[in-house]
């Protein structure tokens, strides 16, 4: 286009036809349509089932990370292990449809450590061994060349797994193991799970005094007496989710 105008102009208007009318069409190329391209699509593109073979059960772990917004560290020697498996990390939590949290491949270096520490929760990349020692960077660490899984002792209280998390964990083993299943059949189980975990804080939510959002009554909750690790999950769900009274 640019060889043919001799001008960025019409090289933006196309720009600009794409990003406000989701279509531009060219005489030699014919019509690009962005609804041909599924975003969603992207995002299944690293495989669930992968993760529960390597994982088993502790795959709740990461769930329960994800869902409590913590920051997630992942190694490996190699860096295609380590986006692979990365970037599919976001599907455990499909509702929050949130790929921003990811940062597939960071280096040991102030600036960009600096950078990852300004975010509330995140899933990281390292290829490098000595991250492992960064407890100051993780909530949960995982060393995904030895197939481990390791809480940090300040996440541990927040973390803290219950018989709930013991029926996350089964239900997404048996999800993933069933051979008839493919992995976005599994992510829609997990939603489906997921969904159900929302439904049972919403009788502790009352809407805030300025009316503006929903947040937590945590007497309600203390009153309902469930389980402590549950109690305990819900009242740290609703933090990651901005739900506390200020």
């Amino acid at each position: 286009m640019y060889l043919k105008h001799g001008s960025p102009v019409k090289m933006m208007e196309s720009y600009i036809a794409v990003l406000t009318k989701g279509i531009c069409q060219s005489e030699e190329n014919g019509s690009f349509l962005s609804k041909d391209f599924d975003a969603r699509k992207a995002y299944l593109a690293g495989s669930i089932k992968d993760i529960v073979s390597q994982f088993g059960m502790e795959t709740v772990i990461l769930h329960t990370a994800l869902m409590l917004k913590k920051r997630i560290v992942v190694y490996h020697p190699k860096i295609e292990a380590v986006q692979e498996f990365t970037r599919t990390l976001p599907a455990l939590v499909w509702h929050r449809q949130d790929w921003t949290i990811l940062h597939s491949y960071v280096h040991l270096h102030a600036d960009e450590l600096e950078a990852l520490q300004m975010c509330p929760g995140y899933i990281a990349g390292f290829v490098d061994l000595e991250v492992s020692n960064r407890s100051d960077l993780y909530d949960v660490f995982v060393n995904l060349a030895d197939s481990e899984i390791t809480i940090a002792p300040l996440a541990k209280e927040a973390m803290t797994m219950g018989k709930l998390h013991k029926e996350i964990g089964q239900l997404i083993v048996q999800s993933a193991e069933d051979p008839e299943k493919s992995d976005s059949q599994v992510i829609q189980d997990i939603s489906l799970k997921t969904r159900e975990i929302f439904t049972n804080l919403e009788p502790f939510s009352e809407v805030s005094g300025d009316g503006e959002k929903l947040v937590l009554n945590f007497e309600a909750l203390k009153q309902r007496r469930f389980p402590p690790a549950t109690e305990n999950f819900l009242y740290h769900l609703a933090a990651a989710e901005q739900m506390l009274k200020i």
